[in-house]
């Protein structure tokens, strides 16, 4: 992971989170929560690539807060949209448009009704953005009937049930094309998979170098070398996956393709670090005082959101059915 300023910055805040009386609006001062949106738009500038690296220094700091949700889906569907970006946490929410009803109410403003499910953080939010069809739409967690819900490491993924609620017209806007909103949630999870896998090798490297067992440092077994060797090498493949995936999305190159290739490869390498990182602790890493649990629990709660490997497989392999050079296809990325 990189050591420049913004990675700083980020590690430093992430690392002292609940140290802090208000850690969001430390974040929010620091300008993280907004990077990745333009200074027009109310953001701290950046591109996809910067927004990234704050997205990994949460992973490895296995945050638990709507960063996410807010810098990399609902703040730029905002900017996007020409919307105001509110202070505090975001969420999003999406849903086909036969599966949610937004109309308009005939009186300057709309009507939403439907449900949304597994909303990350939706109690905890100060504004819900919804996509629903083409259209993008603003609304207050406390106009919705919210039903709480958790995933496997117990962070929020709530029921959101919208019962004809109002919305001013203001807050409603056509988007000229419908956005790839699971591609765009998939992208963001598989680049916070780089950085807890990266958090769990790295307090493994730790423990074993400073575990003795029957009077030789763990390390020095050439079994637990052989773990280290491969966390460290499906840690390196997810990343090295995950950064080029950001790039072509940014560009809009072959973005689908990359991004199923970076969720799979980071979605095996969660499985073989997590299973690995807890063989080096033994039961110790499985305690409420050990850091690792937090890691390891969100690397299988993040390869479980968004479509799981197989589903990313048939994708990518339907894609590259579709080219007229599929080995080029594969190995172009």
């Amino acid at each position: 992971m990189s050591g420049d300023l913004l990675g700083d910055t980020a590690d430093r805040i992430f690392a002292d989170w609940s140290e802090h009386a208000d850690p969001w609006r430390v974040a929010e001062d620091a300008g993280l929560t907004r990077i990745g949106i333009g200074e027009e738009a109310g953001g701290s500038g950046g591109g996809l690539a910067e927004a990234a690296e704050v997205l990994r220094w949460s992973g490895f700091h296995a945050l638990a807060a709507p960063v996410a949700e807010t810098l990399w889906l609902a703040g730029p569907l905002l900017a996007a949209a020409r919307l105001p970006i509110p202070d505090g946490p975001l969420t999003a929410a999406w849903a086909d448009a036969g599966q949610v009803r937004l109309v308009a109410d005939g009186g300057g403003a709309w009507s939403l009704d439907g449900e949304f499910s597994r909303v990350p953080w939706a109690r905890d939010v100060v504004r819900i953005v919804v996509v629903v069809g083409d259209r993008l739409c603003s609304i207050a967690p406390d106009a919705c009937e919210i039903i709480p819900g958790a995933d496997l490491v117990g962070d929020p993924r709530d029921t959101v049930r919208c019962n004809q609620i109002r919305i001013d017209a203001d807050d409603v806007v056509d988007l000229p094309v419908q956005p790839d909103m699971q591609l765009r949630a998939a992208l963001a999870r598989t680049v916070q998979i780089t950085g807890a896998a990266q958090r769990a090798v790295d307090l493994s490297v730790r423990y074993a170098g400073e575990r003795v067992q029957f009077g030789r440092k763990l390390a020095a077994f050439q079994a637990v070398q052989q773990y280290l060797a491969t966390m460290a090498e499906e840690a390196a493949v997810a990343e090295l996956a995950s950064i080029s995936a950001v790039r072509a999305y940014e560009g809009d190159a072959e973005a689908g393709a990359a991004v199923a290739a970076a969720r799979i490869n980071a979605i095996r390498a969660a499985g073989v670090i997590a299973e690995l990182a807890h063989q080096v602790h033994g039961a110790i890493g499985t305690t409420e005082e050990h850091p690792l649990h937090r890691a390891t629990l969100r690397l299988w709660a993040w390869s479980a959101e968004h479509g799981n490997a197989q589903a990313w497989a048939r994708r990518l392999g339907e894609r590259a059915g579709s080219v007229s050079d599929p080995w080029e296809f594969l190995t172009g990325f």
